[in-house]
């Protein structure tokens, strides 16, 4: 017998850092809910974890950008 998920996995990279932000959300709500079946779960787990992989090196590009913008020094954000 096959099986078949409740939901298709979404392999493909989220286009933008927002993107991927979302599903993350949306990943960990449906987690917190209860009512997702084990093997679901994990496969939840699973893309999650390649999201924050994926949000974390969004950021820290950035960073690094900021940084040589900054010339090398990563100064305190002032909100004016």
């Amino acid at each position: 017998m096959a099986k078949t998920s409740t939901a298709a996995p979404n392999p493909t990279p989220p286009a933008s850092y927002e993107d991927a932000l979302a599903e993350l959300e949306r990943l960990v709500g449906a987690m917190e809910s209860g009512q997702l079946p084990l093997d679901r779960l994990l496969e939840s787990y699973r893309r999650g974890a390649e999201l924050l992989a994926l949000c974390r090196g969004r950021l820290e590009a950035v960073e690094t950008q900021v940084k040589v913008l900054e010339d090398g020094q990563l100064k305190p954000w002032i909100d004016a």
